[in-house]
């Protein structure tokens, strides 16, 4: 109690305090150009001399407030169209300067950034980037520097070369690939960061102290652009794609003949309704050469997320999100439009079917932007198709089965800055509706969200407070609103729970939850936050949204101290400790947790982190699948990871995660080894590897009638897995690449010593749980009989939950971006993913079910061309 005592008597009396540093800021005036100059790289031309250079860049890091070891300067003038950038990066040792070739946003090598809020809305800045090899980068920076973005991919121009004083920069950004105002003068925010690799030192031109909270507030104003005109942005990409399967023949299978060649084309389209907002428009969208997602197995039932890979999906995405809570909980998943079908195809014996993998996006829409004004809009429509799956019947003939129901997507978004931009309040809105047409009774007719959302920062915005607070309903049959209650993250059916009871006569459910938070991020060395999150039991967002547990309130709070000047052997080191605890609506204390974390820079570019954590109480409402609340052992456990300097042709990253828990109920180990060499300029390769135990005695199996009782069934489970990732990438050229990526993923689960619960939240293991003997068990053709009272009749049986599965994923992709904006793509993918023998060792299941086996391959050519006005 007195640390809580503590924590709140430190957050208030900090409220009061005040911290400030008086910082310049920095001003640059241009000047309209006389004439265009050439943008190769080379900085010889008149056309640069209408204005002067400047200077007197600052060290950000390492050595905060201190001269750079080399000084960087710049200019910038304009004409009607475009803002022309001059950047001359100074260096003693040119030979040193390391330029290397990547795909487009690699950010690797020496590079410079130049950060542009043409809103000036002290939040949101465009980031343009040059690497000394001539490769280009955008991103986005939103929540003031907090997030960067990197799918953006504008048309702009730029090139680089290295000279005997340095190296040199040249940039040529259109005035639509901006949003901007109409005043007269405009002023922008405005900065450039310089990072020399080798020595992993960055510059500022406006500085911006490490203690400073925000990042796109604190940069200098570019002024002097005088009556731009609007340049609505209006580019149309066509695309065409070529694509042949080919695979390993099912005999009788008409759908499976060993080959398939299919072609398609597209649309994807940019319009400037003004000149701060667009609408982006795509038609029949292909997603042919995105990366697969890497291989993963949930024994705890709950779904697993994954990130979004699509480009249309993912470019300008941080204007849709809306994380309410913690973790993944999104009101916004886009992964769900174009998912899987919600059905398989209901064959009878003899029957074949084609499938289809992914709901077909007939077609989608983005209108998204920022005004000067300050308001934030993003709005989204899709509608996905009617799927159906072809059935080839006994008799030759064939018939459909729908699968999938049309459906519709929509999403709007907004937030209004004010109080010179310390402060947002914003809103968003989604729903999904579907075609059911008198089918589909497991699925909701509609769901719906909505949420409010603030901040407000104040002191220099050192310290803030924020928020949110939304609401779920989704409508459908008995059938669908049942099914939904006995969801794992509802378990309205827990035995044990007396709030929540499923209601087979309910058509529809509406939920809340929200967070509230408050702390010091910014001024001096330490730092602090405190909040409340919640989730009602009736909470459901995983139409168009993404929710992993419902029926839950947490309490959580942290403290920060920060060393952010060099002193002996370290750059800086970072020492925080954390706290939460977690309480259903019943009223239950279902978790504490307390973590001890650091993370340490040293001098020589390598780093450290640690953390140490301790889990006194964990209940869970879900483990026994619809059982009483669950005890686990209480657990400590222990991470560990270094590596050396990322800037050198070779580093490395070494990792151990470690817990354990009281009377060995269970552990886990994970081992992570990653590599990055680059052993000539265009060429890099990475390497992850990951192995994985987690072993424990009572893992959740099934359950069973047994004497007017319900056995909950658990097992000793040998858990493992292990993945590795191999990425290569050569690059021609800044717009030349070729680029491998490959990863085999296995895990492997044994199950023996089964038992059954006994006492669910006994704190004793041996309380908690009853082991069955020998007499009482036994396996017989992949089931398990148990005679639990010994009277020669089998009570119960269960299946054998042993496991085996093995994925295999490989891309090779050629990539040209033969003018701006059009790109050529060549892909090869080979892969395939296969059950095994839970008896077998990883490496031979690897080898058994992988390299022994025929594989799918995939040949894909993609063509587009980007139509600019």
């Amino acid at each position: 109690m007195k640390y809580y005592y503590f924590v709140l008597a430190l957050l208030f009396s900090s409220f009061c305090s005040v911290y400030s540093q008086e910082i310049t800021k920095r001003i640059y005036t241009t000047k309209k150009l006389k004439e265009v100059p050439v943008i190769d790289g080379v900085i010889n031309e008149k056309a640069w001399d209408v204005v002067g250079w400047s200077s007197d860049f600052t060290q950000k890091t390492p050595d905060e407030g201190k001269p750079p070891t080399h000084q960087t300067k710049f200019k910038v003038m304009y004409d009607e169209k475009y803002l022309y950038i001059a950047i001359v990066a100074l260096d003693d040792n040119p030979e040193l300067i390391q330029q290397r070739l990547t795909r487009r946003d690699g950010f690797a090598g020496d590079r410079v950034n130049v950060i542009i809020d043409s809103y000036h809305d002290k939040r949101t800045a465009f980031v343009f980037t040059t690497t000394a090899a001539g490769v280009k980068g955008e991103e986005i920076a939103t929540q003031n520097g907090d997030n960067w973005d990197d799918s953006w991919n504008p048309i702009w121009y730029t090139d680089a070369n290295v000279n005997d004083k340095g190296w040199e920069a040249e940039m040529k950004i259109p005035f639509s690939q901006l949003r901007f105002g109409k005043a007269k003068e405009q002023i922008w925010g405005f900065n450039i960061n310089r990072t020399i690799f080798r020595k992993q030192e960055r510059s500022l031109w406006q500085r911006i102290p490490n203690s400073q909270s925000g990042f796109i507030s604190e940069a200098g104003e570019l002024h002097g652009l005088i009556d731009l005109k609007s340049q609505k942005q209006l580019e149309i990409q066509p695309f065409t794609v070529l694509k042949y399967d080919k695979y390993p023949a099912e005999a009788g299978n008409p759908f499976k003949t060993g080959k398939d060649f299919k072609i398609n084309g597209g649309l994807d389209a940019k319009i400037g309704i003004t000149n701060d907002l667009t609408l982006d428009l795509t038609i029949n969208p292909d997603f042919g050469q995105v990366e697969a997602d890497p291989g993963a197995i949930a024994l705890d039932g709950f779904q697993i997320f994954f990130r979004e890979q699509r480009p249309f999906f993912v470019e300008n995405k941080n204007i849709f999100d809306y994380k309410f809570a913690n973790g993944r909980d999104n009101l916004f998943y886009s992964r769900r439009i174009g998912r899987n079908p919600h059905r398989s195809a209901n064959l009878q014996t003899g029957e074949f079917a084609d499938e289809p993998a992914n709901s077909t996006i007939l077609g989608a829409a983005k209108f998204s932007g920022k005004t000067q004004n300050g308001w934030s809009i993003g709005v989204l429509e899709s509608v996905t198709a009617n799927e159906y799956a072809e059935i080839r019947q006994t008799d030759g003939d064939t018939r459909e089965e729908i699968v999938e129901p049309l459906t519709n997507y929509f999403v709007a978004r907004a937030q209004k800055d004010f109080n010179d931009r310390n402060s947002y309040v914003g809103g968003i809105f989604t729903a999904t509706n579907r075609n059911l047409d008198g089918n589909f009774e497991e699925l909701h007719k509609a769901a719906y969200t909505g949420g409010i959302d603030f901040r407000h920062n104040w002191n220099d915005r050192n310290y803030f407070i924020d928020g949110n607070i939304i609401a779920s309903k989704v409508i459908g049959s008995k059938e669908a609103i049942t099914a939904t209650q006995q969801t794992l993250r509802h378990n309205f059916n827990r035995v044990d729970a007396s709030h929540v009871n499923v209601d087979p006569d309910r058509t529809s459910l509406t939920g809340t939850g929200g967070r509230i938070e408050a702390g010091k991020s910014g001024g001096g060395n330490w730092r602090y936050n405190g909040g409340f999150i919640w989730r009602s039991p009736e909470l459901e967002l995983n139409d168009v949204g993404f929710l992993r547990q419902t029926d839950e309130m947490i309490q959580f709070s942290g403290i920060r101290y920060l060393w952010q000047e060099p002193k002996g052997i370290y750059r800086d080191i970072r020492a925080n400790f954390n706290q939460f605890a977690t309480y259903d609506f019943d009223g239950n204390f279902n978790r504490i947790q307390y973590e001890l974390s650091g993370n340490v820079n040293w001098k020589n570019n390598w780093w450290t982190e640690v953390e140490l954590g301790h889990k006194p109480r964990i209940f869970s409402n879900s483990f026994l699948q619809g059982g009483p609340r669950w005890r686990f052992s209480a657990e400590n456990y222990f991470v560990l990871f270094f590596g050396s300097d990322r800037s050198k042709k070779m580093s490395f990253t070494l990792g151990y995660v470690g817990s354990a828990a009281k009377q060995n109920n269970f552990s886990f180990q994970r081992h992570v080894f990653r590599m990055n060499y680059q052993p000539f300029d265009a060429l890099s390769v990475s390497l992850s590897t990951e192995f994985e135990k987690n072993p424990s005695k009572t893992q959740y199996v099934n359950q069973a009638d047994y004497n007017t009782k319900t056995r909950y069934i658990l097992g000793e489970i040998d858990n493992q897995s292990w993945s590795t990732t191999l990425r290569v990438n050569y690059s021609i050229n800044p717009n030349m690449s070729i680029q491998f990526y490959g990863q085999p993923f296995i895990a492997r689960g044994r199950y023996s010593n089964f038992n059954y619960v006994n006492n669910a939240v006994s704190k004793d293991l041996y309380s908690r749980v009853s082991w069955y003997n020998n007499n009482q068990i036994l396996e017989n053709n992949g089931n398990y009989n148990v005679d639990e009272n010994i009277d020669g009749v089998t009570d119960y049986t269960f299946g054998k939950p042993d496991f085996s599965y093995v994925q295999f994923r490989t891309n090779l992709v050629a990539r040209w971006e033969y003018i701006p904006g059009s790109e050529l793509f060549f892909v090869w993918a080979r892969g395939g993913a296969r059950s095994g023998d839970p008896n077998n060792s990883l490496t031979r299941s690897f080898r058994n079910q992988i390299l022994d086996k025929p594989l799918e391959n995939t040949f894909l050519i993609k063509a587009t061309y980007r139509f600019v006005r």
